[in-house]
């Protein structure tokens, strides 16, 4: 709902616009025609404030290096000004949530300005679009706060994701389960073309085609096949696309993240972790965590992550069948993912046990350990750091890693395994390996929450450091020892949902 600040907004804005950068940045999705996405101008947002910002991601997009202290910039990356020379785009895209088709959705907060540097660059809240289904299309400080970190965090831990440049913040009432406050984050990434794009697009023969041969000559030239039967390229996108998500999923089980809600629509073509709404890094491992309070039948629980990927990918397929022409070589394409998927997990589990690759021996005690894990409800990310010193330093008397088991029996016998694993390995280059892949931070849920409660009263400082933190996750960073401590009992308390 508008009122006498989005009036005055509006008026300076136009004022704002005459002397904003007018970058010539490329728009080559919406190039693709007007069935694909729709100019939509931003809402302007009220007195905008810098919240947070990501360097990092400022030089990829070769911003200047004063940008943070020109407002043009805030009021850009906040929607009060138009910074490219072409009007942002929402596009539309259709999909299934929480296992049900629900026809039409499409950017119903997020506008994409162009792209720069292979790099496109969305506002995600700048107000509704076309495709916001009667919603307010803002996002709020909470959920602004939390996807910035996690993007960033996902990156830094060498998994597939969206990245974030900023978010900008505003006093602007905006009703959620409770009144908070506006936020626009600013966010990156080469495609945010999803599963649900394929799938709005199946039952129209030449726009996804136009689409599906986007995806392949930009992102998946490799799938070309020449001189092949028809529908042998789009098969080989298809499983290409089965690969890269296999090896995402595989490295949030190897880590611990919980997606929270993997709709079709929030499945990344790329295999980009996409979309950070009640998203979790587990803290007691429990495969049957569900990290969504809107989840209330455990559909995205921790351990149904791989064959949920597996149910979208079939629905991607399905969609894509008008091209690939032949079921069996669709089914075969799909069929991909099993393989990849376990290689991925176990030799990711592996190098978290310090072996370079997946062995019989390896997976023996990965099979005694995991379930042991999750009956004596162990810290996860604690255990593989605790782990991790402990193998350089097994003849000390360290019970660090013992300590955090209620059956020490069991829990010394898999000690005993982890050592005749690797045998006469040199100690201090193990450790070295497994301190290397197993993180000391990630972003728990009471860090966020934390940052978060700090921001709504303008100390943004938290959220800064957790950003420096989560940068160089495997590094000690002992000034910062509390991030990486045992969660708080409140944290028990906290509540996510498809709202964050």
């Amino acid at each position: 709902m508008r009122d006498n600040r989005y009036m005055i907004v509006a008026a300076e804005t136009s004022a704002r616009a005459a002397c904003a950068p007018a970058l010539p940045w490329q728009q080559p999705f919406a190039d693709l025609g007007a069935e694909f996405s729709v100019p939509t101008l931003p809402q302007p947002l009220p007195q905008p404030y810098w919240v947070a910002h990501c360097q990092e991601v400022a030089t990829l997009l070769d911003l200047p290096s004063d940008w943070q202290q020109d407002a043009r910039w805030l009021h850009g990356f906040s929607g009060n000004a138009q910074l490219a020379v072409r009007a942002p785009v929402a596009s539309v895209y259709s999909g299934h949530q929480f296992g049900v088709w629900a026809g039409q959705l499409g950017d119903g907060r997020a506008l994409t300005l162009g792209e720069c540097a292979g790099l496109e660059i969305q506002l995600k809240g700048a107000g509704p679009t076309p495709y916001s289904r009667r919603g307010d299309g803002r996002a709020v400080l909470r959920s602004s706060i939390r996807e910035f970190l996690c993007g960033e965090a996902m990156h830094a831990l060498g998994i597939a994701s969206t990245r974030a440049l900023c978010v900008t913040g505003s006093d602007y009432p905006v009703q959620r389960e409770s009144l908070e406050t506006a936020a626009v984050l600013t966010r990156v990434a080469p495609s945010f073309i999803r599963f649900g794009h394929f799938e709005h697009f199946s039952q129209s023969p030449d726009a996804l085609r136009t689409l599906a041969d986007y995806v392949l000559d930009r992102y998946y030239p490799e799938c070309r096949v020449t001189g092949g039967q028809d529908g042998e390229s789009y098969a080989e996108l298809l499983a290409a696309v089965a690969r890269r998500t296999a090896h995402t999923v595989a490295q949030w089980q190897a880590v611990g993240f919980c997606h929270g809600v993997m709709n079709t629509d929030n499945m990344s073509i790329l295999g980009l972790t996409l979309d950070y709404g009640p998203f979790q890094f587990m803290d007691a491992f429990d495969p049957s965590h569900i990290c969504n309070h809107s989840d209330t039948q455990g559909r995205y629980a921790f351990g149904n992550q791989p064959q949920i990927a597996y149910w979208n990918l079939f629905c991607l397929g399905q969609a894509m069948l008008p091209l690939i022409r032949n079921t069996e070589r669709a089914l075969a394409a799909l069929e991909t993912y099993k393989p990849a998927f376990s290689l991925a997990f176990e030799n990711a589990m592996a190098r978290k046990l310090g072996c370079e690759q997946a062995s019989p021996e390896m997976l023996t005690l990965l099979q005694r350990l995991l379930p042991l894990l999750a009956a004596n409800r162990v810290d996860y990310t604690l255990f593989w750091r605790r782990l991790s010193h402990w193998a350089g330093n097994q003849d000390s008397g360290d019970a660090s890693v013992l300590d955090l088991f209620l059956d020490r029996d069991a829990a010394a016998s898999c000690l005993e395994g982890f050592v005749q694993l690797h045998g006469g390995t040199d100690r201090s280059a193990l450790r070295a390996r497994m301190l290397a892949v197993n993180p000391k931070f990630v972003l728990r849920n009471h860090l966020g929450e934390s940052a978060i409660r700090a921001a709504r009263e303008k100390d943004f400082s938290l959220v800064g450091n957790l950003l420096k933190v989560l940068q160089s996750p495997f590094d000690e960073h002992a000034q910062w020892q509390s991030f990486a401590d045992f969660p708080p009992e409140w944290a028990r308390s906290i509540e996510i949902s498809c709202s964050s």
